[in-house]
C-alpha cells in the first residue's frame, strides 16, 4: 500500500501565534462563536485534511490579560461541527488525571457514534497544577505515577469499548430482545487507580474504539506512545530531531509487537505564508512586533522553572537557565528539551527566543512561499520523519486558506496527499485497521452482563 501524508489542522482560537488576535483582520470576536470554528472545519474538510484538533486545558491556560484564554470544551465543540460536517476526523484532547475513564468512554463513544465513526482520542496526562486545583487535587501525582494511572484508564476505556461486542444489537421485533445478552459484557475491573463494573451505556462505535492519539515526547511519554499510540502529535525543531524520534517510536512500537506503521508520527509546523519569502518574512516580524514580552516572558519561566526577568531583551538567554533539560536521556519534560535545545543550538537573544515561541510554543515555525514549505513537508516526510504535520497557522483564517489554496495543491500533485477521501472514519484516513472486541470469541471466560 502506498504511503500516503496525513494533515490535521489544528484549530486555537484565532491562531497559533500568541499576538494573532491583535493583528487587524483576526476574527477574535468570534472566536466562542461557533460558526467560526465550523467554517474553519469546513474548510479543512474541502481541503480534504485527515482531522480537525483541539487542544484543552481544563482551566485558564494562563492568569493574564494578554491573549485569549478561555476555551470552550472541546468534545462539545466537535458534536457541533460533527452535525455540519461529513467526513473530516474529530480530535479531542483529555486528561487520564482529571477525568473519570467511565464518563469519558461514554463522551467519546457518543462522538464517534454521532459523527459515523470520525473521532479520535488526545490521550494526555495533564502537566497544569492550576487545572489540578480545578478537580480537587492540592498537587498533580508525579509524572510516574500520572503514567501508571493513565495506562490503567486506558486499558478500562478499552475494555469499555468493547464491551458490546459488534453485532450485540438485535432490535428484534418478533422476539422483542433488544440485544444479544451473551454478547454484551461486564468488564469487572479492579486495579490499583480504578474498579469499573461495566457495560458501557452505549454500542459499540463505528470504529470500534476512537482513534488513540498521544501528545508529549517526554521518556515516559514515548514509552506510553510506543505502547498504545495511534498517531502521535510531537515538537520538533529540526529534520534530524523528528527522524530520531520517529525511529525510536516505531522502533519501540515493534517490541510491543505492534505494527510500526499504525503508529503515525505528526510534528506540528505553523507556517507564514506569501507570494515570496519576504513577503512571508514580513507578517511573521508584523504579527511579532505584536507580542507583549511580560506574557512571553512569564510562559518561558514557566517552563523553565527559572526567574529570567533579570534578562534584557537583547540579551542572549544563557544556556545554564535549562538545566541539563536539553539532553535527550535526561528528558522528563519534552517541551522543555525543544526549547533548551534551541538556546543551546541557535543562542538566541531573550527577545528572538520569546519570538520564537510566540508562534507556536516550541513547534516548527516557517516562514516562506507554498512551493518552499511544500518542499519542507515532503522532504520530512520522503526522509521518514514524519508521516503527516498538525498545521498550526499562525492566524485564522487567512494563513490556513492560505495553506490550503497554496501548500496543498503542490502535495497532491506530487501524489503523497489525497484529491478526495477514500474512506469515511478517521480510522480510514489514517490507514489504520478497525479493532476486534476483545471479548468476541472469547465469551466463555467473560461475564455478562
Amino acid at each position: 500500500m502506498t504511503r500516503t501524508l496525513s494533515l490535521n489542522a489544528f484549530l486555537h482560537d484565532t491562531g497559533h501565534h500568541e499576538a494573532s488576535w491583535r493583528h487587524p483582520d483576526s476574527s477574535v470576536e468570534r472566536v466562542h462563536d461557533i460558526t467560526f470554528v465550523t467554517e474553519l472545519a469546513q474548510a479543512a474538510e474541502a481541503a480534504k485534511f485527515d482531522g480537525v484538533f483541539f487542544a484543552d486545558i481544563p482551566g485558564l491556560w494562563a492568569a493574564t490579560p494578554y491573549r485569549p484564554t478561555a476555551h470552550l470544551e472541546p468534545i462539545t465543540r466537535l458534536s457541533a461541527i460533527a452535525a455540519k460536517t461529513e467526513r473530516i476526523g474529530l480530535i479531542a484532547t483529555a486528561s487520564t488525571t482529571l477525568y473519570d475513564p467511565y464518563n469519558l468512554a461514554r463522551l467519546f463513544s457518543s462522538l464517534d457514534i454521532l459523527s459515523d465513526g470520525r473521532a479520535g482520542w488526545n490521550i494526555v496526562t495533564t502537566q497544569s497544577e492550576a487545572a489540578a486545583r480545578n478537580f480537587s487535587l492540592a498537587k498533580l501525582p508525579s509524572p510516574d505515577e500520572r503514567y501508571a494511572r493513565a495506562q490503567e484508564f486506558l486499558d478500562v476505556v478499552t475494555k469499555l469499548w468493547d464491551s458490546w461486542e459488534d453485532d450485540a444489537v438485535l432490535a428484534d421485533r418478533d422476539s422483542g430482545q433488544y440485544f444479544d445478552p451473551e454478547k454484551v459484557h461486564a468488564i469487572n475491573h479492579v486495579g490499583r487507580f480504578y474498579q469499573v463494573e461495566g457495560a458501557l451505556a452505549a454500542p459499540r462505535s463505528p470504529q470500534g474504539r476512537p482513534v488513540y492519539v498521544q501528545a508529549g515526547s517526554s521518556n515516559s511519554g514515548r514509552a506510553f506512545a510506543a505502547r498504545n499510540a495511534e498517531a502521535i502529535f510531537t515538537a520538533h525543531q529540526t529534520l534530524g530531531d523528528a527522524r530520531a524520534f520517529a525511529e525510536d517510536i516505531k522502533s519501540r512500537a515493534a517490541k510491543f509487537g505492534r505494527n510500526p506503521d499504525h503508529v503515525l508520527v505528526l510534528p506540528g509546523l505553523s507556517a507564514f505564508l506569501g507570494d515570496t519569502e519576504a513577503e512571508a518574512r514580513e507578517l511573521q516580524e508584523h504579527v511579532n512586533a505584536l507580542t507583549v514580552p511580560a506574557y512571553g516572558l512569564a510562559q518561558l519561566e514557566g517552563l523553565a522553572g527559572a526567574d529570567l526577568s533579570h534578562l534584557e531583551l537583547d540579551e542572549v538567554v544563557p544556556v545554564e537557565a535549562f538545566g541539563s533539560a536539553g539532553n535527550v536521556l535526561d528528558n522528563h519534560r519534552s517541551r522543555l528539551q525543544v526549547v533548551a535545545n534551541i538556546v543551546e543550538r541557535d543562542r538566541p537573544t531573550l527577545r528572538q527566543l520569546l519570538h520564537r515561541l510566540a508562534g507556536a510554543r516550541g513547534h516548527n515555525v516557517v516562514a516562506g512561499t507554498p512551493l518552499q514549505v511544500a518542499d519542507l513537508i515532503t522532504e520530512w516526510f520522503e526522509e521518514g520523519a514524519a508521516d503527516g504535520f498538525n498545521v498550526m497557522p499562525p492566524l485564522y483564517p487567512q494563513l490556513f486558506d492560505a495553506f490550503a489554496e497554496g501548500v496543498v495543491p503542490l502535495l497532491q500533485e506530487r501524489g503523497i496527499f489525497r484529491a478526495e477521501y477514500t474512506g469515511s472514519t478517521l480510522r480510514e484516513h489514517y490507514g489504520l485497521p478497525r479493532p476486534d472486541s476483545l471479548y468476541a470469541g472469547d465469551r466463555a471466560a467473560v461475564t455478562t452482563a
